[in-house]
């Protein structure tokens, strides 16, 4: 099997998560979420050095790869690492719409993110991008469209293949060629 190193990009709500798990699975390969990382219980964030730390660990030990997530800290270290990247850029109005009902599934089911955290109502609710997800998600669309374009062409990152992907059934095509 070609080792793979796949670093899935996007911005809240695009399916990352979603994404790496079913390329994970269809390469058999480890999967690191790393929002499963930065959130300690009761939502404390791990200290910057300590995060980029857990993840060179993560891939230090495993061959092959896939992780999601956009933290710009640790970004240049997998990046690195990576063969791939995975960008995932739906409309602004399915991502709207994917983070909408995910939080408030969560929120109905009490659904246990990571480290025994869960969505607070009052935070879904606020509209401070640095509380509610969704808040964040609806600010941030231009912002992510315009960092993972840029990266794309950027001379540093050349020895990436970047994939763009629009529509849901785009991965799963991209998995069946892979």
């Amino acid at each position: 099997m070609k080792r793979r190193r796949i670093s899935v990009v996007g911005n809240s709500g695009s399916g990352k998560s979603t994404a790496a798990v079913l390329i994970g699975e269809a390469l058999g390969i480890e999967h690191l979420e790393l929002d499963s990382v930065r959130h300690q219980p009761n939502w404390v964030e791990l200290g910057d050095g300590e995060f980029i730390e857990r993840v060179v660990e993560f891939m230090d030990t495993h061959e092959s790869w896939v992780i999601d997530g956009n933290y710009s800290m640790v970004r240049p270290e997998i990046w690195s690492r990576a063969d791939t990247v995975i960008w995932l850029d739906p409309p602004r109005l399915e991502t709207a719409r994917n983070v909408v009902f995910r939080t408030l599934r969560r929120l109905v089911l009490r659904e246990e993110l990571w480290n025994g955290n869960r969505e607070r109502l009052r935070n879904a609710l606020s509209l401070n991008p640095e509380k509610s997800v969704i808040a964040w998600s609806l600010s941030r669309h231009d912002t992510i469209r315009q960092r993972y374009s840029a990266a794309a062409s950027d001379p540093d990152w050349q020895h990436l293949e970047f994939v763009r992907l629009r529509k849901r059934r785009e991965l799963k095509d991209w998995i069946e060629r892979i």
